[in-house]
């Protein structure tokens, strides 16, 4: 992927890392457009970044997600960058009476049928482009849960993937698919983040993916910081401690 000279779409472009990234790739001459459920946010990190555009969307929402699809190409022809990084993460008691089911559903939805909607609706476009990037978000956890989270980890995992598969479908067109795998990052996507002290920062993390692109070090397709290592080679390396580590002995 270009660092410049894109039409970059980003969902959940108006808070967290989407909100980072779009501010960096934006600061490197590329015209990006965020989409979101508030329109607030949007706004504000569209007012805070002359150029930049926004659309809300709810990514739960299939008929929405179909119709913006439509539009977004038709708003924007040169359409050639698609971040799929809305998403949300909450704790689940497996054990509790009932069994939420609400939260189970609304995390598949979102994180995983919502991007799974979008590339669809975008494919064909992207595909007719001389170069096209598909890049989807995925996390640490996919490889190593966090069982507080249970699915949300699962949507990664599956996220990841799906990913793996796509770029293979994908590899006799013009269309790149990439992966960014993030470790903890200090955002406000779950409560307590942003104050974790094992978090990592966000400039930090922001600047080392734009970093990562910049050169091209992507590796099976997939954007990895240092921080995020341990647990995607976890399988590799000594799961048991990982797993051990991040949720504790049982």
């Amino acid at each position: 992927m270009n660092i410049t000279g894109n039409t970059i779409l980003i969902t959940g472009g108006g808070t967290g890392i989407g909100r980072a990234l779009a501010e960096a790739l934006h600061a490197r001459g590329n015209q990006v457009v965020i989409t979101g459920r508030r329109e607030g946010v949007l706004k504000e990190t569209a007012d805070a970044n002359p150029g930049m555009a926004w659309a809300t969307l709810d990514m739960e929402d299939a008929a929405a997600v179909a119709a913006f699809g439509a539009q977004v190409v038709k708003d924007h022809p040169a359409l050639n960058v698609v971040i799929l990084n809305a998403g949300i993460m909450k704790t689940e008691d497996l054990k509790a009476q009932p069994f939420d089911l609400a939260v189970v559903e609304a995390t598949i939805a979102t994180n995983l049928l919502g991007p799974i909607r979008l590339t669809a609706a975008l494919l064909p476009h992207l595909t007719a482009q001389p170069k096209a990037t598909v890049m989807t978000v995925t996390s640490g956890l996919a490889f190593v849960p966090l069982t507080a989270t249970p699915t949300y980890n699962a949507t990664k995992a599956a996220m990841h993937s799906w990913s793996q598969s796509l770029r293979h479908q994908l590899a006799d067109t013009g269309v790149e698919v990439l992966e960014l795998a993030p470790p903890g990052v200090a955002t406000d996507l779950m409560p307590g983040h942003a104050e974790n002290p094992a978090s990592m920062p966000l400039a930090d993390y922001t600047a080392e993916v734009i970093g990562l692109i910049e050169r091209g070090e992507t590796p099976r397709g997939e954007i990895l910081v240092e921080r995020v290592k341990p647990l995607r080679f976890a399988e590799a390396n000594g799961y048991d401690a990982v797993f051990e580590q991040l949720n504790g002995a049982h």
